[in-house]
């Protein structure tokens, strides 16, 4: 009864300190290739994190339709030490996923993925996300 007991405290202190978590929030991705943004909505999502687009805007700001509204751009993200995080990204410009690596510094959050392609690893920067709220 004690481990029982023992173990659900220790889930409920995870799921606090997820909650917790400083990437949670709304940021603006940097521009893509066709000068487009987007707002994502950072949430627990299980032990991790994840992100889905919730508007999108063209290159000149305005906003958008974009069939990719709704679907998780960041996900299975987690933290690893000192404001960095690792887990996956959806770059809707290029329709490709890639291994993230998402460094947070205050309401920065400098973006850049890489993936494996015929045996060859390519990387990509995703430019500077910035905290909405």
């Amino acid at each position: 009864m004690r481990t029982i007991l023992s173990g659900m405290a220790l889930a409920f202190g995870l799921a606090g300190a997820a909650s917790a978590d400083p990437l949670l929030g709304t940021w603006r991705t940097a521009a893509d290739d066709n000068g487009h943004t987007g707002l994502i909505e950072v949430t627990v999502c299980g032990s991790s994190l994840c992100g889905e687009l919730v508007e999108a805007f063209d290159q000149n700001g305005n906003a958008m339709p974009s069939p990719n509204i709704g679907r998780q751009i960041i996900w299975d993200t987690n933290p690893t030490q000192g404001g960095d995080y690792v887990g996956r990204v959806y770059s809707p410009d290029r329709d490709e996923e890639y291994d993230s690596r998402l460094v947070l510094t205050g309401d920065s959050l400098s973006v850049s993925g890489c993936r494996r392609v015929l045996g060859v690893r390519g990387c990509r920067e995703g430019g500077v996300w910035t905290r909405e709220n």
